[in-house]
Order: C-alpha cells, then sequence, then structure tokens
C-alpha cells in the first residue's frame, strides 16, 4: 500500500498518529478500558501485534501491554520534545504506535503505552 491509500484508509486522527507520530488525547481512546478477549492488530496493515492477555491498566490514559507478540513490533530512539524515548513502531509496516517505557508493573517490568487509534482488536 502506497501512502496515499494508507490516507485514503484512515481517518484524519489516525493518520496523523499513526503516519505522522502524533498522540491521542489522555483517556479518550476506544480501547482503553476494552476487556474482551483477542489479539490487537496494527491499523494500517493488519499485522499481529500485542495478545489480549498482555494488557494492564497502567493508569496512564493509553491502553498498556507488558509485551508484544514476537518480532511484532520494531523499537527506535525518539529524542523528539526534549526527551530520549523508545518509539513503538508496527515491524511490518513501520507505522507509528506508541512509546515503550521500562516502568511497568508485571514481571517483565515493561509498559508498551500505544495509542488506541492505531490498533483494532480481533
Amino acid at each position: 500500500m502506497n501512502e496515499e491509500d494508507i490516507k485514503k484508509k484512515l481517518t484524519p486522527e489516525e493518520y496523523k498518529v499513526l503516519r505522522q507520530k502524533g498522540t491521542e488525547a489522555p483517556f479518550s481512546g476506544k480501547l482503553l478500558h476494552d476487556k474482551r478477549t483477542g489479539t490487537y492488530q496494527c491499523k494500517v496493515c493488519g499485522a499481529d501485534l500485542f495478545s489480549s492477555e498482555s494488557k494492564f491498566d497502567s493508569g496512564t490514559g493509553w491502553p498498556s501491554f507488558d509485551e508484544a507478540l514476537p518480532s511484532a513490533v520494531g523499537l527506535k530512539q525518539d529524542t523528539t520534545h526534549g526527551m530520549v524515548r523508545t518509539e513503538v513502531v508496527c515491524k511490518n509496516c513501520g507505522s507509528h504506535l506508541g512509546h515503550l517505557f521500562d516502568d511497568g508493573p508485571t514481571k517483565t517490568g515493561k509498559r508498551y503505552c500505544l495509542n488506541s487509534v492505531c490498533l483494532d482488536l480481533i
């Protein structure tokens, strides 16, 4: 899929977050409190990213996970906004998903902090 096709497929907010590395407002995402079981997929390409079993409530306002599915995401250094963070991207299509922090309360110690608009739950 080329960039123009991706832009047509997504809402303006989805495009801003997924392709222009934006962030949805905290506590606004439709998947934040969703407790259904399934697999979270990339909104752009449909790649499987996270299991609902790894989701937890971090209290931060975004869906959080303590581990990704094997080989599902890529990690990149992000030095925007005067911070040093780890960006999480879909390994299949390169779309921005959110950020990874080392402050998770589970055994992995990881918190994948993601934007709901980047995900579909199947």
